[in-house]
């Protein structure tokens, strides 16, 4: 455990040490004293999601604010290097979605109509131009494929590495494996923050907990609907390069791409209960289903070991949009979650946007889609964010 903060306030605790904490502290500490921002995380620094995800960083997605967010997402990861000293490897090989049904076809193509009016060059595939892209597929029942080459795939410890250094310079403090254990709050907002380390009084607090944000909520004694859900990945021993975009289907979840030392590392959609986020232990099953998928549309990867793998959580909105912005029952405590398995993704545009909610102006994110209100009135969200994988 940490030794403690070191002071007894603070005007901003932001509860989770992943990428978009990191993110939003990097984006105040330019706008507000560093030294008054705190940031603790109840693990190490790469402990969550953010330091166990497949690293796919992608701009296809169904609702145009979404993709709006990943475009800017994919130019601040290509400007990483320079701007915080870490190469994080964003390679843009392109992600591929394959349609093996006229009704995935159909979901694909209305995804291209929203991709394509942020001026994306995305490009539909016949099943000849996808087999010339990755001649390993099987393509029975295969109809074609979504592909927009700007997408790919990132390396995250370097940028959660990148993250941290610069706020240490900067003068923020992060405290890892320093638990959460209380909220305070006096005449309707966020007084104090305790923790395991020791307790500090606060004017505002961000939730950017993960899979652990609906305990942190409940801390301050609000619900919220956002619950997380245990999810696993893989990765093979390294073979030739023989694949150059991020492959997706969704008739099943399924996602893989291959590294640059050549592991093929991906996962697959399984019906985990949603609940608690406790232990993140791998399971038989998934080993068993995700091969077996895999195999069938890559059956050159039968004979291929696998060389590890690990489950994280997935903090899931029964929208599958995340929830961004000030909670209106408790002033003071900002909503930064509900980001299913695509925080990576998402967080470098949704970072200062968290950021400008904490220092009270406006962002240009829309309530109805973004904000945790949005759960609290009657008839509840009426926009649904599809393509929930990979």
């Amino acid at each position: 455990m940490s030794p403690g903060p070191l002071r007894k306030d603070y005007d901003l605790v932001i509860v989770g040490a992943g990428v978009l904490g990191l993110f939003t502290a990097h984006h105040l500490a330019q706008k507000m004293d560093p030294r008054r921002i705190l940031v603790v995380d109840r693990g190490f620094l790469s402990y969550g999601a953010s330091g166990r995800n497949g690293g796919g960083v992608r701009q296809q997605w169904e609702t145009l604010p979404t993709v709006r967010l990943a475009k800017e997402s994919v130019a601040a990861y290509r400007r990483f290097p320079v701007e915080f000293g870490f190469n994080p490897w964003f390679r843009q090989g392109g992600y591929l979605f394959l349609a093996f049904s006229t009704q995935e076809e159909e979901a694909l193509r209305r995804v291209h109509a929203t991709v394509r009016q942020e001026g994306l060059p995305i490009e539909w595939l016949s099943v000849p131009e996808v087999l010339q892209e990755v001649p390993a597929l099987d393509p029975e029942r295969l109809v074609g494929g979504s592909c927009l080459r700007s997408d790919g795939v990132i390396f995250p410890f370097p940028v959660l590495w990148g993250l941290y250094r610069s706020l240490r310079r900067a003068g923020v403090e992060v405290l890892t494996r320093t638990e959460v254990v209380g909220i305070d709050r006096a005449g309707g907002r966020v007084s104090g923050v305790r923790t395991s380390a020791g307790a500090v009084q606060v004017r505002s607090v961000v939730n950017a907990a993960g899979g652990w944000s609906r305990d942190i909520s409940a801390l301050a004694g609000l619900s919220t609907v956002n619950a997380p859900t245990r999810h696993e990945i893989m990765a093979t021993e390294p073979l030739k390069a023989f694949l150059g975009p991020m492959i997706v289907t969704l008739r099943k979840g399924l996602y893989f791409s291959q590294s640059m030392r050549g592991e093929v590392i991906g996962g697959i959609n399984l019906p985990h209960p949603k609940g608690g986020a406790g232990s993140m232990p791998s399971s038989l099953e998934f080993l068993r289903e995700y091969a077996r998928e895999l195999t069938t549309l890559v059956p050159r990867l039968s004979s291929v070991r696998v060389l590890r793998s690990w489950a994280g959580f997935y903090d899931d909105t029964p929208d599958g949009l995340p929830i961004i912005g000030e909670d209106p029952r408790l002033h003071g405590f900002v909503h930064a979650n509900g980001f299913g398995g695509h925080g990576f993704m998402l967080a470098p545009a949704a970072g200062p946007r968290v950021a400008r909610t904490v220092l009270g102006e406006r962002t240009d994110l829309d309530p109805a889609l973004f904000s945790p209100s949005r759960f609290l009135t009657e008839g509840g969200p009426r926009t649904v964010e599809g393509i929930q994988l990979g």
